[in-house]
C-alpha cells in the first residue's frame, strides 16, 4: 500500500510538472519505481512480435526476392539478420530491465549529458518519424488497391496515408499501458490474418502460387552472396535503428529473463512470419510483386477477403506505429527535458504524419535503411562496448540527472565517443566492402576503436576515468524517480 500510494505521488508530481493530462502514462526519462516493473515474457514477447509483423518486415522479404534473390535467400537473410541484430538490441535492452530509464537516458552515460541529445536523441528522432512514415505510407498503399477494389473509386495515397497516421497516433499518445493491452489484443487476430493469407495463396489458381513453385523458387540470382549480405544488412540496420530504444520497452519487465525470452523468440518468430509473406507473393508472381496485400486485392474477388485485409492492415499498421512514435516521444524528452512524454510523442506524431504526405519514403527504402544504418552502426558499437566492456553494466543512475554529475565529461560530451561515431560512420560510408557486413563491420571497427582509445587516456584523464568506468555500486531505482 505505501510503495502504491508513493508511486502515485510521483505520478501526480510528473503530471503537475509537465502539464499533462491524466489518464495518460506520465512517465518519460524518469526511471519507472521497482513496484511498477510487473511486465512479463508474453506481454513483451506480444509487444515484439507485433512490431515484426509489419509492412516494413513483409516488404523486405518480397523486395529480396525482386531484388534476385531465391525464395529461401531472401527469407533467411532477412531472418539472420534480425537475429544477429537483436543480440546487441538486448544487451541495451538491460539497461530498462536494471534502471527503469529509457534508453535515451542511457546514453548519456556515454555520449555525455549534451552530447546524448546532439547524436543519438536526434537521430533516433528522425529515425522514429521516418519508420512511421513508411510503414502508413505500404499500409496506406495497400488500404487504397481494397477501397478501390470495394468501390471501384480511386483515393488519393496522400489523403489516407495522413488520416491513416492520425488514427494510429493516438495509442502512443496515451503511452505504455495502452501498447501493452493493444498488442494483447492485436496478437491472436494478426496470427489468424497471416495464416489465412498464406492459405489464400497458396490456394489460387496459378501453379507458381503453389507451395512447392514458392520453395523451390530459384530468383535470378539465387543466393548470390552480394545481393544476400545487401538485403541482410538492411535487416540489421533497421533493427540496429531501435538499440537506442529497446529499454523503452523493457524498464516496465519484472526481470533479466522475462526480457530476454519474450524478446529473443519475438525476434525469431516474427521475423521469420513476416519475411515469408512477403517473399511468397514475390516468389509467387515471379519477383514482379512485392507487397502481398496488393499482390492478394488484386487477384482475390470476395469483399469479406477484402475486408478482413482492411481489419489486417489497420491492426498492423497500429502496434507497430505505436512504437516508433512511443520511441520517438522519449528521443524527444531526452532533448528537451523540460517537455513531458505526452507533449513530446504529440510533436513525433505530428511530423511523422506530415512525412506520411511523401510518398518517396516507401520509393527509396534500400537508400534510406542503408543511410540510417550508416549512422546507428557507430552508435550501437560504442554503446554496447562502453556498456558490457568499460563500464560492466553497472551505471550511476543519479549523475544521469545532473551535469555536475560523472558523466558531464567536457562541457557535457564524451569527445572519445563523439570522435569514434564519426570515424565509425564514415568507416560504413567509404571503407568497409559491401560484401563484409557493413553493419557488423562497423560495429566492431568503433566498438573496439572507442573501447581501446579510453582505456588509453583513462591512465591521463580523471574525467575520462571517472565517466567510463562502472558504477560503484547498483543504484536504487527510487532514488532515480526522486
Amino acid at each position: 500500500m505505501a510503495d502504491a500510494t508513493f508511486d502515485t505521488a510521483i505520478e501526480r508530481s510528473l503530471q503537475k510538472r509537465y502539464h499533462q493530462p491524466s489518464g495518460v502514462e506520465q512517465f518519460g526519462i524518469e526511471a519507472i519505481p521497482e513496484a511498477k516493473k510487473t511486465v512479463r515474457w508474453y506481454d513483451l514477447f506480444a509487444i515484439i512480435l507485433n512490431f515484426l509483423i509489419s509492412p516494413s518486415t513483409i516488404l523486405r522479404g518480397g523486395l529480396g526476392v525482386a531484388a534476385g534473390l531465391s525464395f529461401q535467400a531472401s527469407v533467411t537473410a532477412e531472418c539472420s539478420g534480425i537475429v544477429v541484430a537483436a543480440v546487441f538490441y538486448v544487451i541495451m535492452a538491460t539497461v530498462g530491465v536494471d534502471y527503469g530509464i529509457p534508453g535515451q537516458v542511457a546514453t548519456r552515460a556515454v555520449y555525455g549529458l549534451r552530447g546524448s541529445k546532439m547524436i543519438p536523441s536526434f537521430l533516433r528522432s528522425i529515425a522514429s518519424c521516418y519508420w512511421f512514415a513508411f510503414q502508413t505510407v505500404i499500409g496506406a498503399t495497400a488500404i487504397c488497391a481494397v477501397l478501390q477494389k470495394l468501390t471501384g473509386v480511386q483515393y488519393s495515397l496522400i489523403l489516407v496515408s495522413v488520416i491513416f497516421g492520425i488514427v494510429q497516433a493516438f495509442v502512443a499518445i496515451v503511452g505504455y499501458e495502452s501498447l501493452k493491452q493493444l498488442s494483447r489484443v492485436a496478437l491472436p487476430v494478426k496470427l489468424l490474418m497471416f495464416a489465412y493469407l498464406f492459405v489464400l495463396l497458396a490456394n489460387q489458381a496459378d501453379p507458381n502460387f503453389a507451395p512447392a513453385a514458392v520453395w523451390s523458387f530459384p530468383g535470378k540470382s539465387g543466393w548470390n552472396w552480394v545481393i544476400f549480405v545487401a538485403w541482410f544488412n538492411a535487416a540489421a540496420s533497421g533493427w540496429l535503428t531501435m538499440i537506442t530504444d529497446s529499454a523503452d520497452f523493457c524498464r516496465y519487465s519484472r526481470s533479466r529473463m522475462d526480457m530476454w525470452i519474450g524478446t529473443v523468440s519475438a525476434s525469431a518468430v516474427g521475423t521469420m512470419i513476416s519475411g515469408s509473406l512477403g517473399a511468397y507473393a514475390a516468389a509467387a508472381t515471379l519477383g514482379k510483386t512485392a507487397n502481398p496485400f496488393v499482390l492478394i486485392a488484386g487477384v482475390s474477388t470476395s469483399w469479406i477477403t477484402l475486408a478482413l485485409i482492411l481489419v489486417f492492415i489497420a491492426l498492423d499498421n497500429w502496434t507497430i506505429n505505436v512504437l516508433n512514435l512511443y520511441t520517438g516521444g522519449l528521443s524527444i524528452s531526452n532533448m528537451f527535458d523540460k517537455l513531458g512524454r505526452f507533449w513530446t510523442t504529440l510533436i513525433a506524431s505530428t511530423f511523422g504524419i506530415a512525412l506520411s504526405a511523401i510518398p518517396d519514403v516507401l520509393n527509396s527504402y534500400l537508400s534510406y535503411a542503408t543511410l540510417l544504418g550508416n549512422f546507428f552502426s557507430p552508435i550501437a558499437g560504442v554503446l554496447v562496448f562502453d556498456y558490457l566492456i568499460l563500464k560492466r553494466t553497472r551505471l550511476d543512475v543519479p549523475a544521469l540527472f545532473t551535469m555536475d554529475g560523472r558523466y558531464r565529461y567536457w562541457g557535457g560530451f564524451n569527445l572519445v565517443a563523439v570522435a569514434w561515431t564519426a570515424l565509425g560512420f564514415l568507416f560504413y560510408m567509404f571503407c568497409v566492402p559491401a560484401t563484409w557486413i557493413p553493419s557488423l563491420c562497423t560495429i566492431a571497427f568503433s566498438g573496439a576503436g572507442y573501447t581501446l582509445t579510453s582505456l588509453a587516456i583513462m591512465g591521463r584523464s580523471r574525467v575520462m576515468q571517472l565517466g567510463s568506468e562502472a558504477a560503484a555500486e547498483p543504484v536504487p531505482i527510487a532514488v532515480a524517480a526522486d
